[in-house]
């Protein structure tokens, strides 16, 4: 699964050094709920999770954990990350096993890829890419 979310508002709130960390602790809750984690990145204002979801977790038990434990650990690091939340939703989409490796490094490359487009561009032409229905004024809240 490409797991993908923002911060609450797409506030840029996720920086060197707590960067790497973020991405570190995110991919500790996967293993832990036995979702094989594969790459986590992302930029400033999201993170793309890429893992194996386990058959007896289901998706939405994943994000819950993900984002609820990540979200109270990441404020303890410095005072000024205190107003720090994830959004409520989050884009989850299925990978051929044929393209893990174009995924991998797509996630690899979020800082190169978000000098030329924003979090909202990416996330409105994954939903295109994937045929997915959606109204923009509930995207974003």
């Amino acid at each position: 699964m490409h797991i993908t979310f923002s911060t609450k508002h797409r506030v840029h709130l996720i920086h060197p050094p707590y960067e790497a960390e973020l991405h570190s602790y995110l991919g500790g809750i996967c293993k832990n709920m036995n979702c094989q984690p594969i790459k986590i990145g992302g930029f400033t204002n999201h993170v793309h999770i890429l893992c194996m979801l386990s058959k007896n977790v289901a998706l939405a038990k994943l994000l819950d954990e993900v984002k609820s434990h990540s979200s109270k650990w990441f404020k303890t690091l410095d005072p000024s990350l205190q107003k720090f939340y994830w959004q409520d939703g989050y884009g989850a989409f299925s990978v051929n096993p044929a393209e893990v490796d174009v995924v991998i490094a797509y996630i690899q490359n979020q800082h190169e890829h978000h000098r030329k487009k924003t979090f909202e561009e990416e996330y409105l032409a994954f939903l295109k890419k994937y045929g997915i229905a959606y109204d923009e004024r509930y995207v974003w809240d």
